[in-house]
């Protein structure tokens, strides 16, 4: 199977300022990548450039092969990727069902078929996305997310500011998006034990370098080589 998303040597940072130095990634259809590291890792700021919120420093973006031009958000967004920042980013004074709507404009998926995938937003259709708990806001995020048909889905700290239960309960719901939309996830958050559950694949990012990848399950395994990756020192 050929790969849906690629980033080859991608540079990113502010202005004259290096955050993530050269950054490959190739993943196929359904696949779920985990970008892990420490705060300060340079995490946000790559999910932001591929978004096109930031423009490159250097290297390349594609979906299904076509290169994507750097920092246009707009021309990202209709190439089918689709970023769920770490602060969610609702409208708050609009209903959930508003802003799923807002989000899915003429070309996205019935609104309805969010609740099939987040079946607690049903009850909460009608109240103020700034009424909602941070799970249930978590979860209209994702959905408003969702409705866009993204191939790609980006989702920066998906677990911040949840509690553990909550965690378990929301963070599952990735694979089932990756799988039944055969969409590309690249998946960053702090809960690592959770996130290489559900990821096929991981990097760990520290001071904007991939220190460490490899399959989700293996890394899984291998407490040491994680906490040496984080800790800056040698991976075995």
């Amino acid at each position: 199977m050929s790969a849906l998303f690629e980033c080859h040597r991608l540079e990113a940072g502010y202005g004259r300022v290096s955050i993530v130095r050269p950054f490959d990634l190739n993943a196929e259809p359904g696949t779920i990548v985990a970008v892990l590291g420490p705060n300060g890792a340079g995490k946000t700021t790559l999910l932001s450039t591929i978004a096109g919120l930031l423009p490159r420093q250097g290297g390349t973006v594609a979906i299904v092969g076509r290169e994507l031009k750097s920092g246009r958000p707009a021309l990202a967004s209709r190439a089918g990727i689709v970023l769920v920042p770490d602060d969610r980013a609702l409208f708050s004074t609009l209903t959930v069902r508003d802003n799923l709507r807002a989000a899915a404009g003429r070309r996205g998926a019935p609104l309805e078929d969010m609740l099939s995938v987040f079946p607690a937003l049903e009850a909460r259709w009608n109240v103020l996305a700034g009424a909602l708990s941070g799970g249930e806001q978590q979860m209209l995020a994702v959905a408003r997310a969702l409705v866009q048909r993204p191939r790609v889905l980006l989702i920066d700290e998906m677990s911040m500011g949840l509690a553990p239960v909550v965690v378990e309960r929301v963070l599952p719901v990735v694979r089932r998006i990756a799988d039944e939309n055969e969409a590309v996830v690249v998946l960053v958050d702090q809960h690592v034990g959770l996130a290489l559950e559900v990821a096929d694949d991981a990097v760990v990012l520290v001071h904007g370098e991939v220190v460490l990848r490899g399959r989700a399950a293996d890394l899984r395994c291998d407490q040491r080589r994680l906490e040496a990756a984080y800790l800056g020192g040698p991976t075995p």
